[in-house]
């Protein structure tokens, strides 16, 4: 007979073959995600995405001050452009004779920048193969599907795959290879604080959803002693033998969903930090995040990833100024919380958080907004960060320049492949196993950006 296993290796195997990947080569390194050896760490890892719903205005977001690029950078930008005097000068060690800042809303992420705790990646993006402006032009190499596009976007983003719709993320893939370390308690490898998201969709494994606000799990259910009548009524249905197949795996989702309830409820009732968090929606997901991580050694686990969102950032014709200017202060606070959090446990070398959106924004104004672009910066954030530093390529600021796709849409210097390899590396994913994750990797000449020690 077919043990549950195999059944279940078999079956993630075949999906993914369903989803057209093409070479051979890329359904092997799959295959062998299934099947590989346990993993096992003496150290704890988390990696923390934070996606940026919406498309980012990242133009407005890291800004070159020296004067011939903040000439640039002011003409074209019109209304949206920030004065010069409100920008937060940050030191960038690694760009001599250049000189940037960041959105006057973001001092406590401009602190971290400064103590060489938080570095920038520039101009990332999805890419089916390096791509200058003249092959853009002339379409000699392969794009990603559907550019420009919110949900086609966010889905590359977070899964790695451009040339085809989705079925798995690279969060979950590296799940995949590393669930083992964490023995019996899988279900806590894998936890979103945002619902559901392709990042965290694994072939064997998906996130374990977790609320900031309401708490997780069957919340009317008080366990298997309980005598109020909704929870009598689940222990009666759980309790009841059932023919059907599909009824019995039902019935055993449900169980694991109140045991994994128990054993987390469980952790966090010991589990406390005394940093403060603002008092806001990603501020609440980042602490929540946080009391996770406290929890750890009571859920006896080794490697985590997390995935918390904020939302708003499709500022066509808003008031973008405005808009923006509330959500990267909301960002900049939750993040500079989080990480003093990481420190107060004695954890920051193990926590590494991450920034991802749909897309920047273009450059010239369309008003009191701007439209759909491509390549963006991103902010990578922990104690074994090597900060104070920026890593890929600045774009040139100019409309129809080198790096210009039209309209002020930059062209991805740094593939989200390279950007998410070095974070995988750092995480614990062995070096020929990252092209499991990444089956796109091998066309990129960066596999490791460099930004976190190994």
């Amino acid at each position: 007979m077919t043990t549950r296993r195999d059944f279940l290796k078999n079956l993630a195997i075949a999906s993914l073959a369903t989803t057209g990947l093409g070479a051979v080569s890329d359904l092997r390194r799959i295959a062998a995600a299934a099947t590989l050896q346990k993993a096992e760490f003496s150290d704890y890892k988390a990696l923390v995405c934070l996606f940026m719903y919406g498309g980012n205005d990242a133009n407005n977001m890291v800004i070159p001050t020296s004067a011939t690029e903040f000439a640039q950078y002011q003409g074209p930008r019109g209304v949206l452009a920030l004065p010069r005097a409100s920008v937060l000068p940050i030191t960038i060690t690694n760009t001599p004779g250049r000189e940037f800042a960041l959105h006057p809303a973001m001092p406590h992420l401009a602190q971290v920048v400064n103590t060489g705790r938080a570095a920038i990646v520039a101009n990332v993006g999805p890419l089916l193969a390096p791509t200058t402006r003249a092959q853009w032009q002339n379409r000699s190499v392969p794009l990603p599907m559907n550019l420009f596009s919110h949900s086609d976007q966010q889905g590359q983003w977070q899964s790695a795959i451009s040339d085809e719709a989705p079925r798995s993320g690279w969060g979950g893939r590296i799940g995949d290879l590393l669930k083992d370390a964490n023995g019996t308690n899988t279900s806590s490898t894998l936890i979103s604080v945002a619902g559901n998201n392709m990042w965290e969709n694994g072939n064997t494994i998906t996130s374990y959803k977790v609320s900031a606000n309401t708490g997780f799990g069957i919340s009317y259910y008080k366990g298997a002693a309980a005598t109020d009548p909704l929870s009598r009524a689940v222990n009666e249905m759980l309790g009841r033998p059932y023919a059907n197949v599909f009824e019995r795996t039902w019935v055993d989702i449900i169980s694991r969903s109140i045991q994994n309830q128990a054993a987390m409820q469980a952790a966090l009732a010991g589990a406390s930090i005394t940093t403060v968090f603002p008092d806001s929606g990603l501020g609440d997901s980042l602490q929540l995040v946080a009391r996770l991580i406290a929890a750890r050694g009571a859920l006896g686990v080794k490697r985590q990833t997390f995935f918390v969102s904020i939302g708003g950032f499709d500022t066509h014709g808003d008031e973008q100024l405005g808009r923006q200017n509330e959500l990267l202060g909301e960002v900049s606070a939750a993040v500079r919380a989080f990480y003093d959090s990481t420190i107060e446990m004695g954890i920051s070398q193990g926590v590494t958080l991450f920034t991802a959106s749909d897309f920047n924004r273009n450059f010239p104004t369309n008003g009191k907004g701007s439209d759909h672009a491509w390549g963006s910066h991103h902010f990578v954030v922990g104690g074994s960060v090597y900060g104070g530093a920026m890593y890929g390529t600045f774009p040139t600021l100019a409309v129809n320049g080198p790096d210009d796709a039209g309209q002020g849409r930059w062209i991805p210097t740094t593939s989200v492949d390279e950007f998410g390899a070095t974070l995988a590396r750092w995480f614990g994913v062995a070096e020929p196993d990252l092209h499991t994750v990444f089956p796109k990797l091998s066309r990129f000449a960066r596999p490791n950006l460099g930004f976190l020690a190994v």
